[in-house]
């Protein structure tokens, strides 16, 4: 071989040496920044809560208005109030709204098969909202969880008679503020709430059923002070409930507690912090499916009844 052929061989073994060499260092580089700007373990990248903006008239009236539910589109609201012209006590109501910027419609009450002389409030939805969950005392004057059932999702009033939950979550105390999550991976619906039940450390503790089979404390959300209405994010990561448990500003302040998988237990929980809970009440929340808004319920002087339905929010990335 000649060796005008010698260098020529040398030459391109050196370019795609270099080659390989500039990429590597390419692709080192773009690790180096992805680990950068990758969340460290225990960080939040979510921004900090918002103060909270009451929704308004409408929504909110000179009656005790509490125990939002929102829809995975954020353009439907289920409330309970015990505004002028229900059937009782307090009453479900529901809102619709064109745009997530829009206001909300005036709201309409679901009507005689949810609604009694008894009240009836926390309502939540199932995933898929064909399933509607709230407590009513109306079959032992006392409180437990009901669930009634629709074909059609867009239909706000087309709810069945409702079908009061078995033993395995009613028992003969108080079961209240049911909050539901389905894992779709697992095909496992959960139903979340709070009960004063003995057995718990406190008045009021939190609970979980697995497919709607016997429930079991929450030990990690519970404490001797009252911990209530559990509502959980879309993803299953992120529970928010409230408690007037020490480190609380108000009397109940808004609590939250995340965990790294659906199989992990929760984490000590943390308090919202005072541009979200006040020197009053704030108690009865429900997430937004994309984890960005809080809507909650508060007793602070501002509002328009006794009790009013707030908004914070937050931008996760």
């Amino acid at each position: 071989m000649s060796n005008d052929g010698s260098r020529s061989i040398v030459g391109r073994s050196s370019a795609r040496r270099f080659n390989m060499h500039r990429h590597l260092i390419a692709v080192s580089g773009a690790l180096a920044l992805a680990a950068a700007l990758m969340p460290q373990a225990g960080a939040s990248q979510d921004s900090e809560w918002s103060a909270a903006v009451n929704l308004g008239s409408g929504i909110n009236s000179s009656s005790a208005d509490a125990g939002p539910a929102i829809s995975e589109n954020g353009l439907t609201m289920y409330f309970n109030s015990s505004r002028f012209g229900g059937f009782g006590d307090a009453d479900i109501y529901v809102a619709r709204r064109e745009t997530i910027d829009a206001p909300w419609d005036w709201p309409v009450n679901l009507g005689p098969f949810i609604n009694t002389a008894f009240f009836e409030g926390f309502p939540t939805l199932s995933r898929d909202e064909h399933h509607l969950f709230f407590v009513s005392p109306r079959a032992t004057g006392t409180a437990d969880i009901w669930m009634s059932y629709r074909r059609d999702t867009e239909d706000d009033f087309a709810w069945e008679p409702p079908a009061l939950l078995g033993p395995s979550i009613n028992t003969t105390a108080a079961d209240h503020g049911p909050g539901y999550f389905d894992n779709r991976k697992l095909g496992l619906p959960q139903l979340y709430f709070h009960s004063n039940r003995p057995g718990g450390p406190g008045s009021n503790d939190i609970y979980v059923a697995d497919a709607f089979g016997p429930a079991v404390l929450v030990a990690e959300l519970s404490s001797p002070q009252v911990d209530a209405r559990p509502a959980i994010s879309r993803n299953g990561l992120e529970i928010f409930f409230h408690s007037n448990r020490p480190g609380s500003i108000g009397g109940f302040d808004m609590w939250s507690s995340v965990r790294k998988s659906v199989f992990e237990p929760w984490s000590s929980p943390e308090n919202l912090g005072d541009t979200v809970n006040g020197g009053f009440d704030d108690f009865i929340a429900a997430i937004s499916s994309d984890g960005e808004t809080l809507f909650f319920t508060s007793t602070r002087p501002e509002g328009f009844g006794s009790n009013d339905i707030y908004m914070t929010t937050r931008i996760k990335p």
